[in-house]
């Protein structure tokens, strides 16, 4: 199941499919499957529109109050500040301030270490949605 939910993603970011955005953001946000959420992150940063970006801050709302859990937090911290990136959007910077949620996350979360900088996830997804378009473009 989970292979089979990573390619729907990839499939439905490639040929923009954006009318899956609801489903893809319901699935993220239940994590019911482990390993795909970076797939649906990638794919609702393809998309790139509000609603996208609405659908990133919903999870991350929700997971980064719980440090206990090892999902996809930092992909969908990536995927909301490129996503916020091509906006010209504002919805990331009360996660990433000085006590904000994504800072505490990271300092309670056990099995994170280092730096609590976001560049390097926003870096993957930056090259994610750089292979999306690409294969788009064939």
């Amino acid at each position: 199941m989970r292979a089979a939910r990573r390619t729907a993603a990839w499939l439905a970011a490639v040929s923009r499919r954006d009318h899956f955005r609801e489903r893809l953001g319901a699935l993220l946000l239940e994590s019911e499957v482990c390993c795909t959420g970076g797939a649906y992150c990638v794919a609702l940063a393809s998309f790139g529109t509000a609603g996208d970006a609405d659908l990133l801050a919903a999870y991350l709302d929700r997971y980064l109050r719980r440090p206990d859990l090892a999902y996809d937090q930092p992909t969908a911290m990536g995927a909301l500040a490129y996503t916020e990136s091509v906006l010209h959007g504002d919805r990331a910077s009360h996660l990433l301030q000085e006590g904000g949620l994504w800072r505490q996350w990271f300092q309670d979360a056990p099995h994170m270490h280092g730096d609590d900088d976001i560049s390097s996830y926003l870096g993957g997804i930056r090259l994610a949605c750089a292979v999306v378009d690409e294969c788009a473009a064939i």
